[in-house]
């Protein structure tokens, strides 16, 4: 979510030259030389500056780190992998990518691996992280660090205007509490809600209300749903929503830019990933300890959260698959989050994904306010039916077929449109059935 240096330089070169020492000849390159391809998240750059004194001195293997920024970094992965050209050993994938590359063929599976490294505690990995990158009984990635989502807010403001956050707050209390807070604070905003484009920004928690009104992208046919009622139900509600009551300049807001105004006092609650809350517990942080945690809000549905993982995988054409499992049980295991909570700051560490994690009394301590909340999101997350309709894949916050990522940005510019006020919600959505229907033709065979 922030951009490296090396991630700047990166970005101009991404099919020729690997920045950080990734040698695309795999048969020249050193013994015990693993080439990893990595988002340029903090947490990864935190790994990437401890791998050399911690793992590299312990084992002997090398790590060639090429970072990029997450767009940048799917379209790499996707290009090399297909190739199978061998160029990455290991890369950070999300449980969107996983199954695609596992049923393409792409991916070397881990579980025996797994099983064989007893340190490495399969059985600790949270249930929904490792179903999310398990295909046909075959685990494909370790995840590194994991998230749902939550409704983050600001106690002290909610006490002030005699507002009580529901245990299991609704869309409409959420939507009347945003229109009472609104000013709260001199240029406070009531909610701030992701408008930016991309599937990975506006549509992400866009499609958790669309699920919780009772909509979907596809019915169990493939049939495109997008201008049935309960879609347009949810996106006039969101859109209205951050319009009205949400963050300036909502079109092009995304997670960092909603992130920035609830640290620094300017929106009064924000619905997004339960990873930010790491960032706002910080001991610097201006808001630590006036954020109060609730489940992701709800309509028709018992819960709405979604499920994300950056996990390891390693590619099929891989010839240093021994090594490559090395890193990556290191990368993901509990030794490397104390590793991390004792030499930068429990705060820092890549959670979600393990279960000792949230029984670890040092993290527990840090992570008071947030570490139960974060783990029950991420233990009520139903992939495999993230509504209350029939569908006809998985995926809460997005379809997983190959063409999502598409259509999911060609839907964002519209819907980012919308509410910068340039297009109406119900002409947006009627482009957008018209994009999602061409994807129809090919699942249904009518094409």
């Amino acid at each position: 979510m922030s951009v490296s240096a090396t991630a700047v330089a990166c970005a101009t070169i991404l099919s020729s030259t690997a920045c950080s020492g990734a040698q695309g000849d795999r048969s020249h390159r050193p013994p015990h030389t693993v080439n990893v391809l990595m988002v340029d998240n903090p947490q990864m750059l935190d790994l990437e500056r401890l791998t050399a004194t911690y793992f590299t001195k312990a084992t002997g293997i090398k790590v060639n780190f090429t970072v990029l920024p997450e767009d940048h970094l799917r379209d790499e992965g996707n290009k090399d992998f297909s190739r199978q050209s061998g160029r990455y050993d290991v890369a950070s994938l999300s449980n969107y990518e996983v199954p695609i590359y596992a049923k393409a063929g792409w991916l070397a599976p881990l579980t025996g691996y797994a099983a064989d490294d007893r340190s490495f505690d399969q059985n600790d990995i949270l249930a929904p992280m490792e179903e999310s990158l398990t295909v046909s009984r075959q685990v494909y990635a370790e995840p590194f660090y994991g998230e749902s989502s939550f409704l983050m807010y600001r106690k002290d403001l909610l006490a002030a205007k005699n507002l009580a956050m529901p245990a299991h707050p609704t869309w409409a209390q959420v939507a009347s509490m945003a229109a009472r807070l609104d000013g709260a604070a001199p240029g406070m905003k009531g909610i701030c809600l992701r408008g930016q484009p991309g599937w990975g920004e506006v549509i992400a928690p866009l499609t958790t209300v669309v699920n919780t009104f009772g909509g979907t992208w596809f019915a169990a046919d493939w049939n495109a749903e997008l201008t049935s009622d309960p879609f347009k139900q949810a996106t006039r509600f969101y859109v209205d929503l951050v319009r009205q009551h949400g963050e300036a300049k909502a079109a092009q807001a995304g997670y960092s830019e909603c992130l920035n105004d609830m640290e620094h006092g300017r929106t009064a609650m924000w619905y997004d990933s339960t990873a930010a809350a790491g960032t706002l517990e910080q001991s610097d942080s201006p808001v630590k300890g006036d954020i109060g945690y609730a489940p992701a809000p709800v309509e028709d549905t018992t819960d709405s959260g979604w499920i994300y993982t950056w996990a390891w995988a390693v590619e099929k054409a891989s010839q240093r698959r021994d090594d490559a499992w090395k890193f990556i049980s290191w990368a993901s295991s509990k030794g490397y989050e104390n590793l991390v909570g004792n030499t930068l700051g429990w705060s820092r560490v890549p959670a979600g994904k393990r279960g000792s994690t949230y029984r670890n009394s040092q993290y527990a301590q840090v992570a008071a306010a947030f570490a139960n909340a974060t783990l029950n999101a991420i233990n009520t997350v139903n992939p495999d039916f993230a509504g209350i309709q029939p569908r006809p894949t998985t995926g809460v916050q997005f379809v997983d077929i190959p063409e999502f990522s598409g259509l999911g940005d060609e839907v964002s510019q519209r819907i980012s449109a919308a509410i910068a006020g340039r297009m109406s919600v119900d002409d947006a959505l009627q482009q957008s059935q018209e994009l999602a229907e061409r994807i129809s033709t090919k699942y249904t065979g009518s094409g």
